[in-house]
């Protein structure tokens, strides 16, 4: 029989418990977001490695009761051990750890970006490869062909900021409330995102299939455009009326970055379908300028907006995956902020 596997993730700031059963349902899922964070404008790893200490008992309560069975059911716990947050890592690992050496179940550690590849599978069946991959979130920004599960390579990943920490420091600029991707999507709705000219970094006409920046991204450029934007508005006095227009050209450049880049990975790989994974991936805007360029032939898999973000039903997913590889952790592994993705090589050239 096919088990029942709990997943835990405490990268970051989201407590959060899933447990998916033999036939990749989820039983029971609970996600407990740190609102701490928010007087800081960002996350302070200390606050969030104690907020996962003290919740995380009564968030795995929470998810085994909404699947209606014990913590002795499970028939093995799969944690995020990295990347991420290395304080916020050891206390969700370590539980886990603790939890399946008590239990006598296997403990299987699950990178936390090969979790938000696995995500849209919970609600999509048919989000299995071959496809190409866009995974954007706060830390992370990678572009990957998937021809099977296990087997991922890098074409390209941004030089700085995430796509998701961008989304983060231009909302700050705008004085929005932390996280920032949600509120200045809003904003933008009301803006002109043809206001500003903001340039779209690495993507120059004399770019090439096989050049270093064919594939690759960047956004500290694009961010600090916006920067110079908003003290000029701020100077002559029309910031406030200029905010939405702000917004929406920021975002309306984020947007045709990543949806250039994907496509250039659609043409040469000759695979019209594409996965976006990751909490930028619940941006709207991205989903729809996404489908337009991929046309009727092409299909797109992404999550809900609940799965998008970091959460324990991915990390049971993936860690159900590499349980069937037979990967399981020894007693005395722990987590690590520079965990490799496992499976991944980079492209030749």
């Amino acid at each position: 029989m096919s088990p029942i596997v709990l997943g835990i993730e405490t990268s970051c700031d989201e407590t959060s418990v899933g447990v998916v059963g033999p036939d990749l349902e989820i039983l029971g899922h609970v996600i407990l977001s740190q609102d701490v964070h928010e007087v800081y404008g960002g996350v302070v790893p200390e606050l969030a490695a104690r907020q996962h200490l003290a919740h995380l008992d009564r968030v795995v309560d929470r998810a085994l009761d909404e699947a209606g069975i014990g913590l002795g059911e499970v028939d093995a716990i799969a944690a995020t051990a990295g990347p991420g947050l290395v304080g916020a890592l050891l206390v969700g690992f370590g539980w886990a750890r603790s939890a399946a050496l008590a239990l006598g179940r296997p403990l299987v550690p699950v990178h936390h970006m090969e979790a938000h590849l696995f995500a849209p599978s919970l609600e999509d069946p048919d989000a299995e490869p071959p496809f190409v991959a866009l995974l954007v979130s706060g830390g992370h920004t990678l572009l990957m062909h998937v021809p099977e599960w296990g087997r991922y390579t890098l074409l390209g990943e941004t030089r700085d900021d995430a796509a998701g920490e961008a989304f983060d420091k231009v909302a700050k600029l705008l004085g929005l409330p932390y996280p920032g991707g949600r509120p200045l999507s809003d904003l933008a709705r009301s803006g002109d995102p043809a206001a500003f000219d903001f340039p779209r970094p690495m993507l120059r006409g004399t770019a090439a299939p096989g050049t270093a920046d064919w594939y690759d991204m960047s956004f500290s450029g694009l961010k600090t455009a916006v920067l110079l934007a908003v003290r000029e508005a701020e100077a002559d006095g029309t910031f406030e009326a200029r905010r939405a227009d702000l917004a929406a050209s920021f975002q309306a450049a984020v947007v045709d970055l990543l949806v250039a880049k994907t496509m250039r990975a659609v043409d040469e790989t000759g695979c019209p379908r594409v996965l976006l994974g990751g909490g930028v991936s619940a941006n709207r805007p991205l989903q729809e300028a996404m489908r337009t360029a991929l046309g009727p032939e092409g299909r797109l898999f992404r999550s809900s907006p609940r799965l998008a973000m970091d959460n324990g039903a991915m990390v049971a997913r993936a860690g159900r995956f590499r349980l069937d590889c037979g990967e399981v952790a020894a007693p005395d592994a722990t987590a690590r902020p520079d965990l490799p993705f496992p499976g991944l090589s980079r492209r030749a050239g």
